[in-house]
């Protein structure tokens, strides 16, 4: 296990209204590592995302990204100290070119990929440079959410469910560059309900059932109970 955490997460509970979704949520995420969500749909998944971010105020508990406890931090705060979101909806304007959506964001860390790298990383971007935002694929989408927050030098990426709608061959992308993020030392927080993509990406895996971590395993355990797990999660 690597040693530096990026993200802690301790006794995070979370409500809309008077209706708890995450009850005492305690994970961790280190340098380097891709970390799984995994539960059916209205588990808690998305929410806690978003109270990583800053999106969602109605919690208590504590977040910590690299040492420092984000307390009440606007999301802009946290996208600045190098959170970086990916949301399931992937977040592009679409009455911008591709380059543009790249460039719009600040860059936050020397370590932002630049445009060249981005790119070389991304060669369908590279074709689609000048291509507007409505004019992407869903998978051309998918890609350039996360170039954005590669470009900016987010530390962290939370990504939330990038490979629901995609066509196979899109998925296996999307998963090879996730590799490629991790193999540059970035870390990955992951909404996933695709079990079989999450076990090709992943090194750990939470299991959330009715807003609570009920099991935390290794990507070894998580394979050896995919059918399992594929049966839990109706898939």
């Amino acid at each position: 296990m690597l040693e530096n955490r990026v993200l802690e997460i301790d006794g995070l509970s979370a409500w809309y209204g008077e209706a708890r979704v995450l009850t005492d949520v305690s994970l961790s995420v280190h340098e380097g590592e891709v970390v799984t969500l995994v539960g059916r749909n209205g588990a808690g998944k998305t929410t806690l995302l978003r109270s990583v971010m800053g999106l969602h105020r109605q919690i208590e508990g504590t977040v910590r990204f690299a040492g420092t406890e984000l307390g009440r931090r606007s999301p802009d705060a946290r996208a600045r100290a190098g959170l970086g979101w990916v949301p399931d909806d992937r977040g592009i304007y679409a009455s911008l070119t591709v380059s543009e959506n790249l460039l719009l964001p600040p860059v936050v860390h020397p370590d932002g990929w630049s445009l060249e790298q981005v790119y070389q990383a991304f060669p369908v971007l590279a074709d689609r440079r000048s291509s507007m935002g409505t004019q992407l694929s869903g998978g051309e989408q998918q890609m350039l959410a996360i170039a954005r927050v590669l470009r900016m030098g987010s530390r962290l990426l939370l990504l939330d469910e990038p490979s629901e709608g995609l066509a196979p061959v899109i998925v296996q992308r999307i998963g090879a560059i996730i590799r490629e993020i991790k193999a540059a030392g970035v870390a990955v927080l992951l909404v996933e309900q695709n079990v079989k993509f999450a076990a090709t990406v992943a090194d750990r895996h939470y299991l959330l059932a009715q807003g609570r971590v009920v099991e935390s395993l290794d990507n070894d355990s998580f394979q050896a109970r995919e059918s399992e797990l594929l049966t839990y999660l109706g898939m």
